[in-house]
């Protein structure tokens, strides 16, 4: 696969935690104005949220990227629930790509 470096888990963790926050503040969005069930609204948002949380803690396994990766889809399909999610979800999903080749990057200059 690849090598998890330091950075990679740092940067990644960031965009993870930063998201979690993010879906989980969608949740009462969508109950009150866009009038999802509160069930339903309640399991994706939170149960995204818990995921990013726990997805975040594996970081040091390579697997956990895929799963990260993932998890922005995930969070950009959640704009069927709140239509401002397409948007945050496709920033996160930049965040995300952009926090992986940064750090490889720059973890690999500093090698040299």
């Amino acid at each position: 696969m690849f090598d998890v470096t330091p950075g990679m888990r740092r940067l990644g963790a960031t965009v993870l935690g930063m998201e979690a926050i993010v879906v989980a503040l969608a949740t009462p969005v969508a109950i009150t104005i866009q009038n999802v069930e509160p069930g339903v609204a309640a399991t994706i948002g939170i149960g995204m949220a818990v995921l990013c949380v726990i997805v975040a803690g594996l970081l040091r396994y390579p697997a956990a990227f895929i799963a990260g990766s993932l998890l922005q889809i995930l969070a950009i399909a959640t704009g069927f629930l709140v239509n401002t999610m397409f948007f945050l979800g496709a920033i996160f999903a930049a965040l995300w790509i952009t926090a992986i080749f940064v750090a490889r990057r720059v973890e690999g200059a500093t090698k040299r």
